[in-house]
């Protein structure tokens, strides 16, 4: 290619030129758009979700009745004095003297209220061999595990006293406490070490410095701007802890991605003979516009979180639209400046037998040169051979191999993760909830109800709430003992019943259906003007299950449709819309697949540290299906753009396949690398969820880059032929949101067929 004019059209072509030539002020404007983003959210502070809009139903109006009322529930603590001779009992001397021991020691430490006696409250096994000393933490529940250290200490003292007693404590306190302390820096170790992996493998993909930190240094400060977004978006919808983790997950993955393409074209142009400033305009014409596409498709797929009514899928929602946008709006903007400032310098800090001078030498170039971003892989090239030599029967095997990976799907099965699901045996905390459900069952995480009426110590107030503690446990809901604490000033009553079924999930959540559906109407349902919502984990639990469920069908409507109507308009196809939307199912479904295997089956488990989990949790699915189908649309665009840009400047269909698939193959490999190894930083966290997201993300995003973009999609692509193109007369009114680059004549490719055979519709 020569140095020729590049006449270019579209939002892409036309911020890259601008920003070329204004690149100060590009670079200026960003830097303040990111400094003013990040201090007048800090000024603001953010808004976290509250419990009582975390969900709705009976779960949402608990909470807004304990909020009205001003009242603060304290951390709940349980001590459990369990025997570990089946001689001993309850009632022996030495056991009521170990729980006389625990009271005192615990009330000595000035931060519990409210110790309460097993031998006062009735919380004594059927079998008399365990009780449970109960009590509360003074202060806020939220902040509850920074001031138990005493109490645990003090526990632990009583515990060293009774060698034949088993004396350990539980609850929301000492949980939180014991899981911030195994697993606290967990997170925030992942998300530090992802940085530093995404910077080695753009070192070994640009073998330059100054290269390789230009995508990791726009990613960083795209995810800095969107962190002041949240806290400003925050006063309207609340953010989470967890949308703040996805967001900087999606915005490293998207940033360094968004980058990476841009870079690499322009280093491609360059390297096929372009001077500095027509590769920089082509680059943003072709790249830049893909980056736009995939850019407003993800935040589309995004966006399908805000249907669920969740208020934690909102925010992940949102702040994961609000970082794609960010990192979109940087890589056609201040990128192209960054670029023009650096010219050659960008090239700074070779490495060597990295760079791809070196590996240039090994390997031809691609339609018009040797760049490294299109330089033609051997390994695809001999792969694309094969391909397109047998396109049937390469799609007949990948499909089925895709589809026998994702046939465990359809047994899958969901369900919130218990304690010991999520964490194991690992922790003693967790044998211990594990020993005091198997005595009390339910009583680790009792139903709530909370009562409010406009008298609460009215007759028949009172006489139902009698009658509904004697009713739990008639009908088999509970085995007690139920507990009844009422707050007078507010006319509200806590009604706690610990669930027959305990720990299981299914017999739990039947257990509570008998207490909402039978038990309530029949007593205090009877009162006029009672509210009685039933709360608490198991209640939690099956109120956010529901939701979900009924979310499921309007999110995947609006990813799809609204992802095949961008592509639509991006591509003026309805082929290729159709078939992008298949391939993306097709990619989520194997995922879903692997998933079920490892970890409700337990294939392979053990290599992830697995074993024994059974379920997926409930909210992964749907977040996968989001995540993913916006993610995977990066490496769609990128790859079609490239081959309906080869197709236009006179290739045949097939060559142009062959040419898009191969000259891209470098970027999609290093950007999928990179997205892998990030996700596959969170599968190695100790929590089942965290792993099960970094698991199913990972394999994903290494399906998606490999077996569907190179060998489904140039497959499906080969096997149509023209009809890739096909677009009815009746849809050529859309608007025209087609490449940025005005075709540009070629030689003729070396086939037994001249191109200009073909008619080129697109």
């Amino acid at each position: 290619m020569g140095n020729g004019e590049v006449r270019v059209r579209g939002i892409a072509a036309r911020a890259g030129g601008w920003s070329a030539r204004h690149r100060w002020a590009a670079v200026g404007i960003w830097l303040l758009f990111v400094v003013l983003t990040m201090g007048i959210g800090s000024a603001m502070g953010s808004v976290e979700v509250k419990d009582s809009d975390q969900l709705k139903g009976e779960t949402s109006t608990a909470a807004h009745i304990v909020e009205e009322a001003g009242i603060e529930e304290p951390a709940g603590e349980t001590v459990l004095i369990q025997a570990k001779d089946d001689r001993v009992r309850a009632t022996d001397p030495a056991f009521r003297a170990a729980v006389d021991d625990v009271m005192k020691a615990v009330a000595r430490t000035g931060e519990v209220t409210d110790v309460t006696s097993p031998y006062d409250t009735g919380t004594i096994s059927k079998d008399g061999r365990s009780a449970l000393v109960q009590f509360d933490v003074r202060g806020a529940s939220d902040t509850a595990g920074e001031r138990i250290e005493p109490v645990l200490t003090a526990v632990a003292d009583v515990q060293k006293e009774h060698g034949s007693l088993r004396i350990e404590e539980i609850g929301g306190a000492s949980m939180m406490k014991t899981f911030d302390d195994a697993f606290g820096d967990d997170f925030q170790k992942a998300e530090y070490s992802a940085v530093p992996v995404a910077l080695g493998i753009l070192l070994i993909a640009f073998g330059a410095v100054v290269a390789a930190l230009l995508p990791v240094a726009l990613a960083i400060t795209a995810i800095v701007a969107t962190m002041g977004l949240m806290a400003i978006v925050s006063h309207a919808i609340p953010m989470s802890d967890t949308a703040n983790s996805v967001m900087l997950l999606v915005g490293l993955a998207v940033g360094v991605d968004y980058c990476l393409f841009y870079l690499r074209r322009e280093r491609e142009e360059r390297a096929a003979g372009r001077d500095a400033g027509t590769a920089l305009r082509v680059a943003a014409a072709t790249s830049g516009r893909a980056i736009i596409v995939s850019g407003v498709t993800v935040c589309v797929a995004m966006a399908g979180m805000l249907f669920t009514g969740l208020a934690e899928f909102e925010a992940m929602g949102l702040a994961s639209l609000m970082v794609v946008a960010v990192a979109m709006v940087g890589s056609v903007t201040v990128l192209p400046a960054l670029l023009s400032l650096l010219g050659g310098r960008v090239e700074k800090g070779r490495i060597p037998f990295l760079h791809p001078d070196k590996r240039r030498k090994n390997g031809r170039g691609g339609d018009g040169g040797s760049g490294d971003g299109g330089s033609e892989s051997r390994f695809w090239n001999a792969v694309l051979r094969v391909v397109l030599a047998k396109p049937a029967l390469s799609l007949v095997v990948a499909t089925g191999a895709l589809l026998a990976v994702a046939a465990p799907a359809l047994g899958m099965k969901t369900q919130n993760l218990t304690l010991d699901q999520e964490f194991g045996d690992s922790l003693p905390i967790v044998q211990t909830y594990n020993r005091v459900n198997e005595a009390f069952p339910g009583g680790s995480e009792p139903a709530e109800v909370v009562v409010r009426a406009k008298d609460i110590n009215a007759p028949e107030v009172r006489s139902a709430l009698a009658e509904f503690k004697k009713q739990a446990v008639a009908s088999g809901a509970s085995r007690g003992p139920v507990e009844i604490k009422v707050h007078d000033a507010q006319n509200v009553a806590f009604v706690y019943v610990p669930l027959v079924g305990g720990s299981d999930q299914d017999k739990a959540g039947a257990s509570l259906d008998r207490l909402r559906d039978e038990v309530r109407p029949a007593t205090l349902g009877k009162v006029e003007g009672v509210e009685a919502p039933v709360t608490g984990q198991v209640a939690g639990n099956q109120d956010f299950n529901d939701q979900l469920v009924g979310s499921v069908v309007p999110v995947f409507a609006f990813v799809v449709v609204f992802a095949f109507l961008l592509m639509l308009l991006s591509f003026r196809s309805l082929t290729i819309a159709a078939t992008s939307i298949v391939l993306n199912l097709l990619s989520v479904g194997a995922a879903y697949g692997i998933l079920v295997a490892v970890f409700q089956h337990g294939w392979g488990a053990s290599l992830v540290g697995a074993e024994g989990v059974g379920a997926i949790i409930t909210w992964l699915p749907l977040f996968l299906f989001v995540i993913l189908f916006g993610l995977s649309m990066d490496y769609h665009v990128f790859v079609v753009s490239r081959i309906r840009e080869a197709r236009l400047r006179g290739r045949t269909t097939k060559e142009a396949i062959r040419h898009g698939v191969v000259t891209t193959a470098g970027v999609v490999t290093s950007a999928a690398v990179i997205m892998v190894a990030v996700f596959a930083i969170f599968g190695t966290l100790s929590m089942q969820s965290m792993k099960q997201m970094g698991v199913g993300l990972a394999a994903a995003v290494l399906i998606d880059a490999t077996i569907i973009r190179g060998v489904l999609l140039p497959a499906v692509m080969a096997l149509l032929g023209e009809r890739n193109w096909y677009l009815p007369r009746w849809l050529h009114r859309l608007p025209d949101l087609t490449h940025d680059e005005s075709p540009e004549p070629t030689p003729l490719p070396p086939t037994g067929r001249d191109a200009r055979d073909e008619r080129v519709r697109v």
